[in-house]
């Protein structure tokens, strides 16, 4: 069976939402960046979330810096028509915004001085998934862009972007929370007085551990957040039901590595199974050859025989170089061909790799070519 074909023009002039997705380390941040660039620069307005705490999408794309409000990219090829907004996930801002926007304002303050929301907003398992879900809601919502593409944060499994909201739903729902929420819901002195014995006995456990004063924070907090725990599951909702919408496309970013390969298998299997728009995957860092004729042991061999002769010590050095690099090609080959061939009905892009970084629009724009037209012997590069 033929490969798959992976327009990414082609879905890059169609497509509204964009989600790349994949393991920490793989390479989702400038091809995020990549993708908004050529986007902008064939005509469509774009806006591109990074949530990358090496800030190096600000660096590749000439700003100093970027938060939580999208910011221009100047210095692109406008003359398509296209423009381009990058913007960092700033993940407490996110929140706080969402406190401050669904409460009174006595509420707000008490909310976002309580100590126990300064670390849920900041630590919290889960939440800065969370509020890259909430953020890229409040994107489509606001209608500036014909495009948005979302770099996924850098999970220890491509799965907690998908998972986010769901684990955000059962906290928010859990026995702990609605144990926590009736006595400050009871009020002052009564509030131990609407326990059973057996939530009392929870309940003076937590005031050994935490301390009294301690635990009538975290039941003022809850009460404080429990009129809007319904909003958060109601955007959760929404935004998962816009992930499954024409207009939404996941492109699954990895490397030929077992690892990532295995939980870019997974991360397939998993949109297969909810009926999400797979766009293809994106296969970066790929070694190649442009000397394949010269194989591994016709190197070695003549690098052997220069050893022996004490002539070209250097030229024995470079055959040796070779046969490296062309060990690593041939197991990135057979990786990548695996991978096709566990899942033919996903298209592949390969981008190549070289062991600089993309650190300017320049670079971008290369990858840019590299996603939609295939490597370049002459220039390869790395998406890091």
């Amino acid at each position: 069976m033929a490969a798959k074909a992976f327009d990414v023009d082609a879905l890059l002039d169609s497509a509204q939402i964009i989600v790349c997705c994949g393991a920490g380390g793989v390479g989702k941040t400038t091809t995020a960046a990549a993708l908004a660039l050529r986007g902008a620069e064939r005509g469509r307005k774009v806006c591109v979330l990074t949530i990358d705490p090496a800030r190096r999408l600000a660096q590749s794309m000439g700003l100093t810096e970027l938060d939580n409000t999208p910011r221009a990219v100047a210095e692109i090829d406008t003359s398509a028509g296209g423009s381009l907004d990058a913007m960092m996930l700033d993940m407490k801002r996110t929140f706080d915004e969402i406190v401050e926007t669904h409460s009174d304002p006595d509420r707000a303050k008490a909310i976002l001085s309580n100590p126990f929301y300064v670390s849920l907003s900041s630590s919290f398992a889960g939440t800065q998934e969370y509020m890259a879900m909430e953020k890229l809601g409040q994107l489509k919502a606001a209608s500036n862009w014909d495009l948005i593409v979302v770099d996924t944060p850098p999970s220890r499994s491509a799965l907690d972007f998908l998972d986010a909201p769901q684990r955000l739903g059962r906290f928010l729902d859990g026995r702990m929370i609605r144990m926590l929420t009736a006595p400050a819901r009871a009020g002052g002195r009564a509030y131990l007085k609407v326990f059973t014995i057996g939530v009392k006995v929870f309940t003076d456990v937590l005031n050994k551990v935490l301390g009294g004063q301690a635990l009538k924070d975290l039941s003022l907090f809850v009460a404080s957040l429990e009129t809007m725990f319904g909003g958060f599951r109601e955007r959760a909702d929404e935004t998962y039901k816009l992930l499954k919408e024409g207009g939404t496309s996941f492109i699954v970013v990895a490397v030929p590595e077992r690892d990532a390969l295995r939980e870019a298998a997974y991360f397939v299997e998993r949109l297969e199974t909810e009926h999400m728009p797979l766009a293809g995957v994106v296969l970066n860092r790929v070694h190649s050859s442009a000397a394949s004729n010269l194989s591994v042991e016709k190197s070695l061999a003549a690098a052997e025989a220069l050893d022996e002769s004490g002539e070209e010590p250097l030229t024995a050095a470079v055959l040796r170089v070779h046969a490296d690099r062309l060990a690593v090609a041939g197991r990135d080959g057979r990786r990548a061909a695996q991978f096709r061939s566990a899942h033919p009905r996903v298209g592949v892009v390969e981008v190549a790799a070289q062991s600089s970084d993309v650190h300017d629009l320049e670079g971008l724009r290369e990858i840019g070519s590299e996603l939609s037209n295939g490597p370049s012997a002459s220039a390869p590069k790395i998406a890091g």
